[in-house]
């Protein structure tokens, strides 16, 4: 069953196009990377998917629904973790969790109990009492995906969620977002080759707003011709022909 099916999709800014008639199609439970360098348009497809900016041309289904006919819909059954700090840095993790938790209506009850469960997923119980704008970038990233589990999403974005990380803290976020796989479905973007190789079931590359490839590891790397993923990545861009 696909997750999210995009047609024609197109972000243009004035004279950029972000954006540039996405076709793509995703399957429910799949953990899917958008991976390309800096400009490619990972970004701005993250975002029109999650309803936070509105497609020049073109629509997409997420979860079935429209993401231009109906948004709150959409809304309804994702998660996003933003590229930039979504955390409350004034607030206390358990806080941050407790405010999502609120804006959901969550009983008592249910919060209580939504929160032990992320953070023993996200090892956040010894830090559920720090200011979240006092901990590494790890801790913030971690925090930030466990804020958007709270709503239990049938789809969850990751916008590059390693990115400024150390090689150790970006490890342990790659541990966490593993024992996510198969419960949710999760579209990730990155720059990062060796984490869309290590996580991915599949992976799309990007560059200046057009889709690439898509496939495995295994296949992205006999379209190439090769059996090294970053010599397969940089054959791609180089070849530049969108599918």
């Amino acid at each position: 069953m696909q997750a999210i099916k995009t047609m024609e999709l197109v972000k243009r800014y004035k004279n950029l196009t972000a954006v540039d008639k996405l076709h793509l199609e995703i399957q429910q439970g799949e953990l899917f990377s958008l991976l390309g360098v800096n400009g490619a348009g990972k970004t701005t497809t993250i975002k029109m998917l999650s309803c936070l900016t509105n497609p020049t041309g073109g629509d997409a289904l997420v979860g079935g629904y429209s993401i231009i006919k109906e948004p709150e819909q959409v809304k309804r059954l994702i998660g996003v973790s933003p590229q930039e700090t979504a955390v409350a840095p004034n607030l206390s993790v358990k806080e941050n969790l407790e405010l999502i938790c609120g804006i959901h209506s969550f009983s008592k009850e249910k919060r209580s109990a939504k929160i032990k469960e992320l953070s023993g997923q996200f090892a956040l119980d010894t830090v559920l009492k720090r200011k979240a704008g006092k901990l590494s970038g790890g801790w913030q990233r971690r925090v930030s995906i466990a804020m958007a589990l709270i709503s239990e999403p049938q789809i969850l974005f990751l916008d590059e969620p390693t990115l400024g990380l150390d090689v150790i803290a970006r490890h342990e976020l790659w541990e966490a977002n593993c024992s996510l796989k198969g419960k949710v479905t999760i579209i990730l973007t990155t720059h990062y080759m060796e984490e869309a190789e290590a996580l991915s079931d599949r992976i799309g590359i990007m560059k200046s707003g057009r889709l690439l490839a898509v496939g495995t590891v295994a296949e992205l790397n006999a379209i190439a011709g090769t059996n090294d993923f970053e010599t397969a990545f940089v054959s791609i861009v180089k070849e530049d022909t969108a599918v």
